[in-house]
């Protein structure tokens, strides 16, 4: 699903319009939407109030009053200005909305009429700007902002919340109205997937519905869409032959000795994310704590080098790469996921940056191997064109949060977080890799210069692990789903990963509470993930809020 900017939205607009689709209809099927999920998640307000600017979003809030009116509630309609001044479709939508013996009409000049108006409300419905908008509110628009704000009652939102900028990249919004929900029609844009629409309610629901718009009216320059349509690949039933082979194996590689959990944790993501078998390869020592997370879980013993042969001061051995020994620890294998847990002790950077250059399968790289490639990742274009020149696409993967991301890169923190899309599809595009950077609204960004941005995931998951979690669930998505190669594959099954992976802590979250879910609580929560349904029975796509649906 694309996203869009405000701008490109009123091209969609307009490019149905021409193809035969009129803004009337659009409006119809938009305020219907809003009606309908109104109805559904909030069936116990018995007097919904929509408040209405004079525009076509104002249209869209008096279409929502007519369907609610005739669904049998008693519905107010105030309105900011006189009904004199509404014109077009909107004006039509008003005078069908009037004719119903449900729907009041209030038309308001000043903040005391405004103050009158809202008194008694047990929904608030937003239509007073939308998409079009430009900040900040002024008047009227403001003051029913403020006297909102104090208001405990619920408040969805059409479109966007009043008074947010469409194309806001940021947070939080100054000025805007306060939403509990959002409801946004054909596609969504770049406010509804980076900002926080729903402040205080990490879980409120932000909807995208269909309203008739021609899919090849939505043109997107950005290359920007939503990582969640991707879960789609997760939600097919396996074919009722399915056996371990046809899901993969996958190794993960890892664990120096004192760093047992991070291995551990990412091979029982992996299993639990599906893939047919999972092999965690890590130092000797640890191999019994390891192998105590499930008995399903199968283990490979690594030597390390140096006086005592472990890999704690000496680090992985480089024997380990000759080709024997690396034979038998690939046999079989068909994607690895590297460093959880790995240690940046001795030779272990120098094995890591030989294991990518020599090994071929499709890899996950993350945690201390990320750092044994910073200032060196030119090593990773190298072996992507080494495949290429083979006819032997290679499928490399990147998890960096931003702090691994600025070491990669040699940048600060504050020059990562700046501009994160420009730099995730700059190392993208320019290494040949798929880069997932984490963070607030988590980016996917693609060789070819794609990014998905995912709207899952909440503050309870910034725990130690959770990126161990994501490396075994990405490793997982990618043997079951992009054995093929294919870059489509590929891209489908990291973003299906990503977004499962949040989705699974969103579950967490509403069960515990975000100060007590543990990284491993994300893996107990896989299954909820997994069978969620992004469309519900409306036919509605939740971008946020799946969890507490």
């Amino acid at each position: 699903m694309k996203i869009l900017t405000a701008e490109e939205m009123g091209a969609t607009d307009k490019k149905s319009v021409e193809m035969g689709v009129p803004v009337a209809e659009l409006m119809e099927h938009a305020g219907a939407a809003v009606a309908k999920f109104c109805l559904r998640h909030y069936a116990g307000d018995l007097f919904p109030l929509v408040l209405c600017g004079k525009g076509n979003n104002g249209g869209d809030g008096f279409v929502a009053a007519r369907c609610l009116a005739e669904a049998g509630r008693f519905v107010r309609v105030v309105l900011l200005g006189a009904a004199a001044d509404v014109k077009g479709d909107a004006a039509d939508a008003l005078a069908r909305a009037e004719t119903h013996s449900c729907v009041e009409l209030r038309e308001v000049a000043d903040e005391a009429a405004l103050h009158e108006a809202l008194e008694g409300a047990a929904l608030v419905i937003d239509a007073v700007v939308g998409t079009g908008f430009k900040p900040p509110l002024r008047g009227l628009a403001a003051a029913a902002r403020d006297l909102i704000a104090g208001m405990d009652v619920p408040v969805v939102a059409v479109d966007l919340p009043s008074g947010w900028d469409a194309d806001s990249i940021e947070q939080k919004a100054e000025g805007a109205f306060r939403a509990d929900a959002v409801v946004t029609f054909v596609a969504p844009k770049m406010a509804h997937v980076f900002g926080n629409l729903t402040p205080g309610k990490v879980f409120g629901p932000l909807v995208v519905a269909g309203i008739g718009t021609p899919d090849a009216a939505v043109e997107s320059a950005s290359g920007l869409h939503w990582a969640g349509a991707a879960k789609a690949i997760a939600e097919k039933p396996r074919g009722i032959n399915g056996n371990k082979g046809k899901f993969g194996h996958v190794l993960i590689v890892g664990g120096a000795l004192g760093k047992a959990g991070a291995p551990t944790m990412a091979s029982l993501a992996c299993m639990r994310a599906g893939a047919g078998l999972t092999t965690a390869a890590v130092v000797k020592e640890v191999l019994p704590t390891v192998a105590a997370v499930a008995p399903e879980l199968m283990l490979q013993g690594l030597e390390g080098s140096g006086p005592r042969a472990q890999g704690s001061e000496g680090g992985l051995s480089l024997a380990l790469l000759e080709p024997e020994p690396l034979a038998k620890l690939l046999k079989g294998i068909t994607v690895v996921g590297i460093g959880p847990g790995l240690g940046t002790e001795g030779t272990t950077p120098e094995f890591v940056r030989e294991f990518v250059r020599r090994v071929e399968l499709p890899m996950v790289i993350d945690a201390d191997a990320l750092n044994a490639l910073a200032g060196r990742t030119a090593l990773l274009r190298e072996v992507v064109k080494a495949g290429e020149a083979k006819g032997k696409p290679r499928t490399v993967v990147l998890t960096p949060h931003p702090g691994e991301m600025a070491r990669l890169v040699g940048m600060t923190v504050k020059e990562v977080e700046a501009d994160r899309i420009g730099l995730a599809k700059k190392f993208a595009t320019e290494h040949g890799v798929t880069l997932v950077l984490k963070g607030w609204r988590t980016l996917i960004a693609h060789p070819d210069g794609r990014i998905a941005v995912n709207t899952t995931g909440n503050p309870s998951m910034a725990k130690g692990g959770s990126g161990d979690i994501l490396t075994g669930i990405v490793s997982a998505m990618l043997a079951q789903y992009a054995g093929s190669g294919n870059a489509d594959d590929v891209a489908q099954a990291v973003e299906a990963a990503v977004f499962l992976h949040g989705l699974a802590g969103d579950f967490a979250c509403v069960a515990q509470d975000e100060h007590t879910v543990l990284a491993t609580d994300t893996v107990a929560h896989l299954f909820e993930a997994f069978r969620g349904r992004v469309r519900d029975d409306d036919g509605l796509i939740w971008i946020t809020g799946m969890a507490a649906r």
